[in-house]
């Protein structure tokens, strides 16, 4: 009996916290109340403040989930096999997807902006990306693949810093399912600051199962938040990351527009 009850009190906090999660990613923190959640999640409000004392700490769970999932993105990215700063790319659009379609994450995201307004103090997601991106620049340098002047620390936390900023005015401009398609966009721009030699020519989009044909229409609406994404979605989502590694490579061998 008292397993049943654990799980069922398990199952109820989760219910809490992804209606939180849509409610916050859609609203904004002070837009959202505990009435909200409450009628989200078909829980009463009794029930919200028996497993959350009071809205920051649900939004302090929401930030805390959203982003407890990233540190394990980074042990995916550790293969000496693939070029570091692949790796690195392919690591920014698990990144932009987990913004794209991902309530919590989209939530954690949008909580940690505005946590001037919340009186709690909220976790910073900031420190693990900056230290996954130092530890994969130093990689480049060692193998020499980075460009002079290039200092890893230094060079991480720009890098971190404008593809947050990125990725935020992307989707206060288009809506988040430009995200993933504007991305190449600005590795277009960033990466041969970072080669010691940008008409090598590196793949930089992340692996797929498979390559679909490039198709020019335009991306559909995003999902609803919390929706599992569909077959047309991911479709788009591998078409634009195939864009990417066309336009940074180029015809095999090229370079691409990097080398000009």
């Amino acid at each position: 009996m008292r397993k049943i009850l654990q799980e069922r009190a398990r199952a109820t906090r989760r219910s809490l916290l992804e209606a939180a999660a849509c409610l916050f990613a859609q609203q904004g923190y002070a837009g959202t109340s505990v009435n909200d959640i409450s009628a989200r999640s078909g829980r009463t409000s009794g029930s919200v403040y028996f497993h959350y004392a009071s809205k920051e700490g649900i939004a302090q769970a929401v930030v805390r989930e959203g982003f407890a999932s990233w540190p394990s993105l980074v042990p995916r990215y550790d293969d000496p096999s693939v070029p570091p700063l692949e790796r690195l790319v392919a690591l920014s659009y698990d990144i932009a997807r987990a913004l794209a379609e991902d309530s919590l994450t989209r939530a954690g995201a949008r909580l940690w902006a505005e946590r001037h307004t919340i009186n709690v103090d909220l976790p910073d997601p900031f420190v693990v990306w900056t230290t996954a991106v130092t530890r994969l620049l130093a990689q480049a340098r060692a193998g020499g693949c980075l460009a002079a002047g290039v200092r890893p620390a230094a060079t991480a936390r720009t890098l971190v810093r404008a593809f947050y900023g990125f990725c935020t005015l992307t989707e206060a401009l288009e809506g988040s399912h430009a995200l993933t398609g504007r991305l190449s966009d600005w590795w277009q721009l960033t990466l041969p600051a970072l080669q010691r030699d940008p008409r090598t020519g590196q793949a930089l989009a992340p692996p797929t199962a498979a390559t679909p044909p490039v198709d020019n229409r335009p991306p559909p609406p995003a999902p609803p938040l919390g929706a599992p994404a569909t077959r047309d979605r991911m479709l788009t989502v591998r078409t634009r990351e195939h864009e990417t590694n066309r336009l940074v490579t180029g015809p095999a061998g090229t370079g691409g527009d990097q080398g000009q």
